[in-house]
């Protein structure tokens, strides 16, 4: 009876020691995981800026009510810049860490959020699984540590993609509908690219209300209709200013990507060798829920299903796009990490101890992957010369889209002078990209140098920055070749010219790499 009694009395206090327990394991799980992100994410923190960069504090570092409308000229929606602008004139400082850690604070926000998330879908061992991966995803790594938009882009796509699996898939209800349309406006006025998440999304749900019957059917229709008409009416107002973008501005610096790169997403999103991990390992723990027919299938079946056409169609769409009007770039794809990591999130949560061997191995291989040590020489390119310039002197970027970044480290000296291709510059915050291939396909030394060059008086000086044209590859696009011709004419222009003598070069012994710039210095000669 005494045993009994005891037995009965202390049971109900250890499950309560034990919910206690796991409740604290959570915060403290999810806290490990962000401050272990944030080592990785932080050891390539303080690299120079690259020249997208410059263009990011150039256009924050103006009223936040000028930016929306300056985005006629840069071609991008204007949420990140404004985001920007609010935290550095917050934190009242503009170095690079400061620039970096907005990025690093999204990438951050994502782990809990995708925790919580993909937890209340799939349940807690999916919702660790998407925490892990996306805390090491080298992707993410990279641009946690970049001045852009891309881990804001990652984290909305993230909560876009959760809400449509929880909304179409597993028909959770109309509050998923709306946090979908939501986080999904939030996304197109973050970048252009969401359109082809909303695609991918769109065509996911397309496949749900197909293999869906009757009543089923009738309510996804309902709330895909929904979905759509509160992310039309969010985003309307910024409708016009993109289609003026779609017409006059582009990416003329990009080629037609080959198919190789198309089939290589996943390896840039995921990383070279955790790709065939995940990939594999996904497959295993989802092979038992795809049995039978499709509409037979488990609503986490039917939730892979939609994740498979929504990345497919998110990645496959642009690419077919840009054969014909060329936008591919590898930071652009981060839409499509999200699909990713959600279907790995399903799939390793039911492979057993298969999947657990598999996310410990991932992590441990992306854990090495901190971004590129070196992005842009600019830095260290504008510490050697500032000694030497002066209010009066001339700065020349025979690369546009350079200004900016150049200026950012040049800001130190008062009074200098700037010109581009196209002749002086008066806004040094944002690229003009409006019909930029034409206007600058109609430049020339004469018509466009020697105007600059006549309002240099004797022993002011002129730096010619110069993009590294080591790399032939990259510069073969319309807009990119267009940049190397002229860099070499309006050099061989500086060099003739009987007015000018070199007296320095920087770097004087350059290493061919992405990003990487050349800074001429001439000076006037006296007369006589």
């Amino acid at each position: 009876m005494a045993t009994s009694a005891a037995t009965t009395f202390r049971w109900p206090r250890a499950q309560a020691l034990v919910r206690g327990r796991a409740g604290l394991w959570v915060p403290l799980g999810l806290g490990g995981l962000a401050a272990a992100s944030v080592l990785v994410r932080t050891i390539r923190f303080d690299a120079g800026l690259w020249t997208d960069e410059g263009l990011s504090f150039g256009i924050a570092d103006r009223p936040l009510s000028d930016i929306p409308s300056v985005m006629r000229q840069d071609g991008s929606p204007p949420l990140y810049y404004m985001l920007l602008h609010v935290w550095t004139r917050g934190l009242g400082v503009r170095s690079e860490v400061a620039l970096h850690a907005l990025s690093l604070i999204f990438a951050v926000l994502a782990i809990p959020i995708a925790w919580a998330l993909v937890r209340a879908l799939f349940g807690a061992r999916a919702g660790w699984v998407a925490a892990v991966l996306l805390a090491f995803n080298p992707f993410l790594t990279q641009y946690a540590q970049e001045a852009r938009m891309y881990s804001l882009t990652v984290l909305l796509s993230v909560v876009a993609v959760a809400c449509f699996v929880g909304a179409f898939a597993l028909e959770r209800g109309r509050r998923w509908t709306v946090g979908l349309a939501v986080a999904q406006a939030l996304l197109l006025y973050t970048h252009n690219w969401g359109l082809f998440l909303g695609a991918g999304l769109a065509a996911a749900w397309a496949v749900l209300a197909l293999v869906a019957e009757g009543d089923r059917r009738r309510a996804l229709v309902r709330e895909g209709l929904l979905a759509a008409a509160v992310v039309a009416v969010l985003f309307a107002p910024w409708l016009p200013t993109l289609a003026f973008q779609a017409l006059h501005t582009g990416a003329p610096w990009a080629n037609p990507p080959a198919f190789i790169e198309l089939l290589g997403a996943p390896e840039k999103l995921l990383g070279a060798t955790p790709q065939y991990m995940l990939l594999l390992v996904t497959a295993a723990g989802l092979a038992p829920l795809v049995r039978g027919p499709v509409r037979g299938w488990r609503p986490e079946a039917r939730a892979a299903l939609a994740l498979v056409v929504a990345c497919v169609v998110t990645l496959a769409v642009p690419w077919v796009l840009s054969q014909a009007s060329p936008a591919w770039a590898q930071r652009y794809l981060a839409v499509g990490l999200a699909p990713l990591v959600l279907l790995a999130a399903i799939g390793l949560s039911r492979a057993g101890r298969l999947g657990v061997v598999a996310l410990v191995m991932v992590a441990l291989i992306s854990i090495s992957s901190n971004g590129p040590k070196t992005k842009s020489n600019v830095r260290s390119v504008a510490e050697a010369i500032t000694p030497s310039l002066a209010a009066g002197d001339v700065v020349i970027s025979t690369q546009p889209e350079q200004a900016p970044v150049l200026h950012y480290y040049l800001h130190g000296v008062a009074g200098l002078r700037w010109a581009s291709l196209t002749g002086p510059l008066t806004d040094l915050g944002v690229t003009d990209w409006r019909d930029g291939t034409e206007r600058l396909a109609a430049t020339s030394p004469r018509k466009d140098l020697a105007p600059v060059l006549d309002g240099v008086t004797p022993g002011q000086r002129v730096v010619l920055v110069a993009p590294d044209f080591g790399i032939l590859a990259r510069w073969d696009a319309p807009w990119s070749s267009l940049v190397r011709s002229r860099s070499l004419a309006w050099e061989e222009a500086m060099r003739s010219d009987p007015r000018f003598r070199v007296i320095s070069v920087e770097p004087p012994n350059p290493v061919t790499r992405a990003n990487e710039v050349r800074a001429t210095v001439f000076v006037r000669e006296p007369v006589g």
